[in-house]
């Protein structure tokens, strides 16, 4: 699962006035102001790893091997037409307990935190194998999950795989991005090194290659590459065409959610640096539409991004993104962040930013937003309601800069007149000698 620690600025502050309160000004002060400052400009990481496993027979010998990651997105009700959304990786440390392996069938089982598991059923005909069926159990009892969850039973969704066509004696190999929705439940599949009914148990070294990976492979997106070590400018990409997105409940309702807007994601590869559009008509449209949460999923051949929205009843914003690039070359890059409060406005209205925007999703990947105008609740008409503009949120981000800096120009002009008082002093008690 995700973990993330939230500190704030005020509860620091707190703590250095009772610090120099105990131990004096001048030994807690710088400490305490380098830690505000940290604090207040520092940004949250997300880091999720794959999950590697290997399922022997009764003759303990290797049948099943898998090397994934998987991430999760539920929606759960937390009260009276109310829900929230939650994104979970598939950690590192699993039980393959309830795993299975025979001649024509095996069950790879995977299970995690409080109750909740990933199960992978294969069937084999003649010289090749299948995933038939993969079964997500969550449960939410589990408060380090779902917390406030009204319901504390276990649910499980069931999606149809991809997965097929695999000869044996080879392992499956995907690095691109799978997502499948169902019910409340967005998953998303990558880097996926996976090999049912293994021979002689022995992992083979041929793979079998998803169709996916085999296109972007040939079909390069357009990027573009920054380094720091060549002297010459390096090309640039062209502002992102501008998409006009919208989901409803049914064919036959109007627009549920809508959202316009050009998408430049940038992110890290090693030491590169690179930078991709999303063509909008290139570009797939899902999500879902709920009482308190909403989320938009845009999926193209190299792009996979999930923004979750949530309200308050008063007001709504950017609750979490889960993004995915598909790399001409390498492992997929996967961000997520679950800990966001932006691109807010007053449910009822819609909220726009004609300029562009730079959102650190990650240390390793960044969004960059151009002529933005999002509206995830109560949408009339298909129309846009009156827009709140994103003028006053560069007033408000920064606030705390500025604070700190003042807060800081304080410290050194403190220090140095302490210096100089001290100085004279011992100046004056020198010139007492003679």
């Amino acid at each position: 699962m995700l973990w993330s620690c939230t500190w704030k600025v005020a509860e620091v502050v707190s703590c250095c006035r009772f610090l120099n309160r105990s131990f004096g000004y001048q030994v807690i002060m710088f400490r305490c102001a380098f830690l505000i400052l940290f604090l207040a400009l520092g940004n949250e990481l997300h880091l999720s790893h794959g999950t590697e496993v290997s399922v022997n027979n009764t003759e303990n010998k290797l049948c099943l091997y898998a090397n994934l990651m998987v991430n999760f997105s539920v929606a759960y009700e937390v009260g009276v037409n109310k829900s929230e959304t939650v994104i979970l990786v598939l950690p590192e440390n699993v039980t393959t307990e309830g795993s299975a392996c025979d001649n024509t069938t095996s069950t790879l089982k995977l299970s995690f935190g409080d109750g909740h598991s990933w199960t992978v059923d294969f069937t084999k005909k003649n010289q090749t194998y299948q995933v038939d069926t993969i079964v997500f159990s969550y449960n939410l009892n589990d408060s380090s999950i779902f917390p406030n969850s009204t319901s504390k039973e276990t649910k499980s969704v069931t999606v149809k795989s991809i997965i097929t066509n695999v000869s044996v004696d080879t392992y499956y190999s995907c690095k691109s991005a799978d997502v499948r929705t169902v019910e409340a439940v967005i998953q998303t599949l990558y880097d996926v090194a996976l090999q049912a009914f293994v021979i002689n148990g022995s992992k083979s070294d041929t793979d079998t290659i998803c169709s996916a990976d085999m296109t972007s492979t040939t079909v390069a997106p357009t990027t573009t590459v920054t380094t720091t070590a060549a002297p010459t400018s390096t090309p640039t990409l062209p502002t992102p065409t501008t998409g006009k997105y919208s989901i409803a409940t049914d064919v036959n309702s109007t627009a549920c959610l809508m959202a316009t807007f050009g998408l430049q994601i940038g992110y890290k590869q090693g030491d590169k640096e690179e930078t991709i559009n999303l063509v909008p008509n290139m570009t797939e449209v899902g999500g879902a539409c709920r009482s308190n949460s909403s989320d938009l999923k845009l999926t193209s051949d190299t792009i996979t991004i999930m923004f979750t929205f949530s309200n308050d009843g008063k007001k709504f914003q950017l609750h979490a993104l889960n993004v995915t690039v598909i790399p001409a070359t390498g492992a997929p890059v996967v961000a997520v962040n679950t800990n966001m409060s932006i691109w807010a406005a007053a449910v009822g209205s819609s909220y726009m930013c004609n300029k562009e925007q730079t959102l650190n999703v990650t240390d390793t990947l960044t969004l960059y937003t151009f002529e933005l105008r999002v509206q995830p609740f109560e949408v009339n008409k298909g129309e846009f309601a009156t827009a709140e503009d994103c003028q006053d949120d560069t007033t408000e981000s920064w606030l705390v800069p500025i604070a700190v800096g003042v807060a800081l120009t304080l410290l050194v002009l403190i220090v140095l007149v302490a210096y100089f008082i001290g100085r004279k002093r011992n100046q004056g008690t020198g010139y007492e000698h003679f």
